[in-house]
Parts: structure tokens; sequence; C-alpha cells
């Protein structure tokens, strides 16, 4: 019903900048919250940012000043531009959207598969 398309994933040295970006497709009528969530080997899955569908963000203490998110509603994407990575930013990036499909009544969370994220020198 709805997929989704991250890209931007990648290797970069410490201090460095990616930027990642969702790009939801389907049946969609209305998306109201996007996010980045991400899950470090043996760790839990966790939220890194948030973004309502009036441009109300929150961030993950351990990645406020240094991530920004952002969403385009006419093209049905959310980025998070991540800088000053650390070596702690590795993990797995996934997003969400929570949407409503046409044919539905309320509205789901959808997840992208995944893109991967790491920090080393």
């Amino acid at each position: 019903q709805v997929q989704l398309e991250e890209s931007g994933g990648g290797v970069v040295q410490p201090g460095g900048s990616l930027r990642l970006s969702c790009a939801a497709s389907g049946r969609i009528l209305s998306i109201t919250t996007m996010g980045w969530y991400r899950q470090a080997p043996g760790q839990q899955r966790e939220l890194v940012a948030g973004i309502t569908i009036a441009g109300r963000t929150n961030y993950a203490d351990s990645v406020n000043g240094r991530f920004t998110i952002s969403r385009d509603d006419a093209k049905n994407t959310v980025y998070l531009q991540m800088n000053s990575l650390e070596p702690e930013d590795t993990a797995i990036y996934s997003c969400n959207v929570r949407a409503l499909v046409v044919g539905a009544s309320t509205y789901d969370n959808y997840w992208g598969q995944g893109t991967q994220v790491t920090v080393s020198s």
C-alpha cells in the first residue's frame, strides 16, 4: 500500500555529513508524522527524529543540534541531514511514516527497509 524508498546512507569519517532521504509512494491520501529511527548492533531501535504535518520536530538528545529533519509534502519525502557525525551514530537508519491510504479508514505506520550509516576513520 505504501512503499518507502530510502537513500543516502554510506560510510563517512567522523565529523562528516550525510543526508538521508525517504520517499513514500502508493495510494496515499494523507501523511501525518514522519520520522527516522536507527538500530545499532545489539541495541534496541530508537527514535532519532520526528516531524509532524505542522512541521513540529523532536530529536533524540544524542543528535540534537547535529541532525535536522525536514519534509517535502509535495513529494511525500522526509529528509535527515546529519552533521558532525560520530562513530556512535553508526547504525541502520529506517524511515517511518503514518499514512492514510485509499480504502482505509485509519492511519497506519509504514517502515522503510533501512539504510546503513557507518562512521569510521
